[in-house]
């Protein structure tokens, strides 16, 4: 056999094994709280220190979804690292629906407000402003999910083709906690400082929703971190959203897990 071709599958194997072998704890603890919310999902938390995962539903955490709004995470720093906005608080035009989604969206404004109301319209013109080239070789850089972008810049997160994982989602988190992706520490820190939803003395929460296909059917997302006594996890969650109330359940059962699993 050609050392070429056996050089190749060896690689192989072993980007596989890196990729995709790592420690699972399945909590039924966490499937009653899905099962009581009548909800069909997953939740993954990672222990960054020990790599080590816990959570509900293993297959549907290895599995694909679109991300929809929590890939404004990613646009975010993929904006910051081109230069497409100076820093989270350059206003950006709003150039959406005159009555749009959500009232609030309605206006120009940056990516620290435009991220907490998870701004559509704003992280669009982000996106059109950085262009498919430089976002294409931005999510090869960061590893992110299946890292296609199709050929519609402003959409490809809300309609596909771009995929992740629960999995992939608590990975690329954690390399975000521990500034490890290739981008500057200040940069990271700023993205960061704009997910932050709830800080106590010994405790530190952050976090952002997505809901691919909304207002209708599709699957909901609460993804982010949590930093207890020195130590970080970061989650991820991702459910059925079969009627309206059921986005209220994202935050309810990951807040829910996080409790039981003795983090807040």
């Amino acid at each position: 056999m050609n050392l070429k071709i056996i050089s190749f599958r060896i690689i192989a194997i072993l980007v596989f094994f890196q990729t995709y072998t790592f420690g699972w704890e399945e909590k039924p603890e966490i499937a009653k709280l899905f099962n009581d919310a009548q909800i069909n999902g997953t939740f993954v938390l990672y222990d960054v220190s020990n790599n080590k995962f816990i959570g509900y539903n293993e297959s549907r955490a290895k599995t694909r979804y679109i991300p929809a709004s929590t890939f404004k995470i990613a646009n975010s720093l993929i904006g910051l690292a081109e230069g497409t906005v100076k820093n989270v608080d350059e206003i950006l035009p709003y150039k959406g629906e005159t009555k749009p989604f959500i009232a609030a969206w309605g206006h120009d404004m940056g990516l620290r407000e435009a991220i907490k109301l998870s701004n559509v319209p704003i992280y669009q013109e982000l996106a059109r402003r950085i262009g498919l080239k430089d976002m294409r070789l931005w999510l090869k850089k960061l590893d992110y999910g299946n890292q296609e972008v199709g050929n519609v810049v402003d959409r490809f997160w809300l309609d596909g083709p771009l995929k992740i994982t629960a999995l992939e989602q608590s990975k690329f988190l954690a390399k975000l906690t521990q500034n490890t992706l290739p981008l500057s520490k200040q940069i990271q820190k700023s993205v960061k400082e704009i997910v932050l939803i709830e800080k106590r003395k010994n405790l530190e929460l952050y976090g952002k929703t997505g809901w691919q296909n909304a207002p209708d059917k599709g699957v909901g997302w609460w993804v982010g971190w949590i930093k207890k006594d020195g130590h970080t996890y970061t989650f991820a969650l991702n459910i059925d959203i079969n009627k309206p109330l059921d986005a209220n359940k994202r935050v309810m059962l990951g807040k829910a897990s996080l409790k039981l699993l003795g983090l807040l």
